[in-house]
């Protein structure tokens, strides 16, 4: 593999451009839309990430909504049934893949009507968030962003996956949201999410971001 190190605003570019090409690509056979994971613990910003692709894919010509995995969580009845700091559960049970999978993914998908909710639960209130539906356009783009969102069989088009060594991850992830490392270590094991993403992006420093590419020796 080849590491290819990118400044932060070249990533977004460089995203933004295979995301439009991907978009246009599924476009021509039929009225489809893109449905992309920006996948990654919290420490490597995914939700950033994605937030930071959502106007140059609009310059593009490409209408854009970001979908954020934790406004898409289970009841707290059902996620803390171990506690409220069981890495299991949140690795197994947190968020509600059915529901992703029924009022983002699949609408925006193949055949899709392109009505989409853009967020289900509401975990502060620990209610439903009442959000409003939204139609996504043929051509159109949903970011969802979020950690542990591979490996499961949530239909995605396109996958980019925000990867840290252990040593970062535990020197970003804030002291109150260290007891979830277990579930991050055990996603990075079972599921090696790196090994099959469509990109992978080393997140280790978020100032100097490195591509993960095909060849080469790195």
């Amino acid at each position: 593999m080849r590491i290819r190190p990118i400044s932060p605003d070249l990533l977004v570019t460089e995203l933004t451009g295979r995301l439009a090409d991907a978009a246009t690509r599924a476009a021509t056979t039929g009225p489809a839309r893109l449905r992309v994971a920006v996948d990654g613990a919290p420490a490597a910003g995914p939700d950033e990430l994605a937030a930071a692709l959502i106007d140059p894919l609009r310059a593009r010509g490409r209408p854009v909504l970001h979908v954020r995995a934790t406004d898409f969580l289970r009841p707290a009845s059902l996620r803390y049934e171990l506690g409220r700091t069981n890495p299991d559960s949140f690795y197994e049970n947190w968020v509600d893949e059915a529901g992703l999978r029924r009022e983002v993914l699949d609408p925006a998908g193949p055949g899709g009507t392109g009505r989409v909710l853009p967020s289900l639960w509401d975990a502060d209130a620990d209610r439903a968030s009442r959000a409003r539906y939204v139609d996504l356009p043929p051509g159109g783009v949903v970011l969802v962003s979020g950690p542990l969102l591979l490996g499961g069989g949530l239909p995605f088009d396109v996958t980019v996956h925000l990867e840290l060594s252990p040593a970062a991850l535990r020197r970003r992830t804030e002291p109150a949201q260290e007891w979830a490392l277990p579930a991050f270590d055990r996603y990075a094991e079972e599921v090696v999410p790196a090994s099959f993403a469509d990109v992978v992006v080393r997140a280790d420093d978020p100032r100097r971001p490195a591509l993960v590419e095909p060849g080469g020796d790195g």
